[in-house]
């Protein structure tokens, strides 16, 4: 399905200044549009709640039950207990399983999806789209998770039983809206609370966690009497500030039905998206200084000295595919399932009060595998900085509503005539004593008797040269400034904005998979390739151990060869390696011959520097 596009005729979506905080969410609520074979979708506060034990972390290491499943409720949490100092209060949703529990929940959750009868479809593997390098990282980053405290995979199938249990009883779709006025701006915040993140054990994303909070942002300014939306951000993996935010009129990169912004949320992830299509997110692990300094210094040399095109990936970047297709279940105005609002803010108990997390505290010092804590706090209880600075989290606050434009660009303007003005006046002064410093150093030239005062004009003079080459400098800068705003003041009267994506430096964009040729060979060595390395060095280990250095020159070169032929690289491989063996022989040459290729180097200086003299004597 294509994604509907801004109507180009249709009049800007607006809502009554006067409109109450839930009229305005309601009337540019989002529409979230999900990937088929998702598991959760936004639920209520109250039922996540009510099936959730509160539990503590205390600073020894233990957890202990403060109030167990069935028994907690949204006036639990905001209820104040004293804990010792780095105590951490957390929900879990989730209890551990004996082998037969666990056998039943795992039957139970294969039949919930046969009934669904949504099948996810991956397409091309992750790990199909990166190098080899990568796909080592990517297994260290797996073998971590034996380490790292992680959510168990069992935890996964649990949630998606209890979720359809909550849907029985109350098929609802919730979200928690607040309105914040800051600057000029009303900000519209819609956060949706999500059982469970399946990213890892459901699309072979980076992390599991129980319970997941998502928001997204509506920036709206005032004009005669009515509330118009500007900007929106999504919250999504990997990007910060003014990466988040997309204006309203970019029918490109933003999509609006009947004024209600259409979200494509990532699988299992729920990371917000402009655009259907796959994500790549990227998790970069932390390796020693001096791994990172070989990194740099290789593709430096690579690419200066060398000559070769391109520099190299980061290959400690591990690539995960968010889906967000929008393909599956759609939530909003106008569909199927649509809202149920709650109207939240600083004084509402939960929010404000419970700083604990909303699911198991993993322990995970990487901290993926942790649920996030609420709407109003990040997981280390420090205010959430969309919570209290939703401008700010978004690079808006150097923004000002499009009524204010044309106000501070008229003071900026006025503010920089005056400045030029004074400029000008003292630049006409300083150039007068300047003039009148050097008729006076004229003078005093020839008198050795005034050699003390020659010697302090001339550093006065100095000294107001520069000051005057400073102020023109300034002066020659407000010129141009004048002249940018008086193009933009222009422009602000024609109706004309600026472009809608000159604070993009850097966009969330769907990957495509051009450069693999052959898509399931790729796919299948992507998976099986670094065991087989493993196996055939345990073989050559085992049984040829004498061949073992001619075996792994083998070993890498059908590697690369074999990569370059998948991805389409054959002929920069083959550039690469005749360059890496050129360097060899070099190398080779240098240890065996050096005498001789310092008598070589030696005998060519002086060579050069004769046939340069006697061209000097010739001319």
């Amino acid at each position: 399905m294509s994604p509907p596009k801004n109507p180009p005729s249709s009049k800007p979506p607006s809502a009554p200044a006067a409109a109450s905080d839930l009229e305005l969410l309601r009337t540019f609520e989002p529409i979230l549009r999900f990937t088929k074979g998702e598991s959760f979708f936004p639920t209520d506060v109250e039922s996540y709640v009510a099936r959730a034990g509160l539990w503590v972390r205390l600073p020894d290491g233990t957890n202990k039950l403060l109030v167990k499943s069935g028994k907690v409720d949204v006036e639990t949490l905001a209820q104040h207990r004293d804990h010792p100092a780095g105590s951490r209060e957390f929900l879990r949703l989730t209890e551990p399983l004996s082998v037969a529990d666990s056998a039943r929940v795992l039957t139970e959750a294969a039949r919930l999806r046969r009934e669904a009868g949504e099948k996810f479809h991956p397409g091309i593997g992750r790990l199909a789209r990166g190098g080899f390098i990568p796909r080592i990282f990517d297994a260290v980053f797996s073998l971590s998770l034996f380490l790292r405290g992680q959510v168990p995979r069992i935890s996964a199938a649990a949630a998606k039983i209890a979720y359809r249990e909550t849907l029985l009883k109350d098929q609802r779709y919730a979200y928690y809206g607040r309105v914040a006025r800051h600057a000029g701006w009303t900000v519209l915040q819609y956060w949706f609370l999500y059982t469970y993140n399946d990213w890892r054990s459901g699309f072979s994303g980076a992390n599991d966690h129980e319970a997941d909070w998502e928001n997204v942002l509506l920036y709206l300014y005032e004009e005669d009497g009515s509330l118009y939306p500007e900007w929106a951000a999504y919250a999504s993996h990997d990007f910060h500030g003014d990466e988040l935010r997309r204006r309203c009129d970019d029918a490109e990169e933003f999509r609006l039905v009947d004024g209600h912004p259409i979200v494509w949320v990532g699988a299992g992830s729920h990371a917000s998206y402009f655009q259907p299509g796959e994500y790549q997110a990227v998790i970069t692990l932390p390796v020693p200084n001096w791994i990172r300094f070989l990194i740099r210094s290789s593709d430096y040399f690579w690419t200066q000295i060398l000559g070769q095109a391109g520099g190299r990936r980061d290959p400690r970047r591990i690539p995960f595919v968010d889906y967000a297709r929008g393909d599956g279940k759609i939530i909003g105005p106008g569909e199927d399932a649509e809202w149920s609002p709650s109207l939240i803010g600083d004084d509402t108990p939960w929010v404000g009060d419970y700083h604990g997390l909303w699911g198991l505290y993993a322990n995970d010092p990487l901290s993926g595998e942790n649920a996030p804590a609420g709407p109003m706090y990040d997981p280390d209880g420090h205010p959430r900085r969309s919570w209290y600075d939703p401008l700010g989290f978004a690079g808006l606050d150097k923004e000002p509503p499009p009524p204010a434009t044309a106000e501070f660009l008229e003071q900026d303007l006025s503010r920089i005539e005056r400045r030029q003005a004074e400029i000008d006046q003292v630049i006409e002064t300083k150039v007068g004593e300047l003039q009148a410093m050097g008729v006076e150093l004229g003078a005093i030239e020839s008198g050795p008797h005034l050699r003390d005062r020659h010697d302090i004009l001339v550093v006065e003079i100095d000294q107001l040269r520069e000051q005057i080459t400073n102020l023109r400098k300034e002066s020659w800068e407000n010129i141009a400034l004048l002249g940018a705003l008086e193009r933009r003041r222009v422009a602000l009267q024609q109706g004309q904005k600026c472009s809608p994506r000159a604070h993009l430096l850097r966009a969330a964009q769907p990957v495509t998979c051009g450069e693999m040729r052959f898509n399931r060979v790729a796919e299948a060595w992507a998976a099986v390739s670094l065991s087989l390395i493993l196996l055939i060095f345990v073989g050559l280990l085992v049984f040829a151990r004498h061949y073992m250095w001619i075996g792994l020159l083998i070993m890498v070169g059908t590697l690369l060869l074999v990569e370059s032929i998948l991805r389409g690289h054959y002929s920069r491989t083959i550039t690469a390696i005749a360059a890496v063996l050129a360097m060899i022989s070099a190398v080779l040459v240098l240890v065996h011959f050096w005498l001789w290729v310092i008598v070589a180097v030696l005998a060519g200086l002086a060579l050069f520097l004769l046939v340069q003299k006697l061209r000097e004597l010739r001319r």
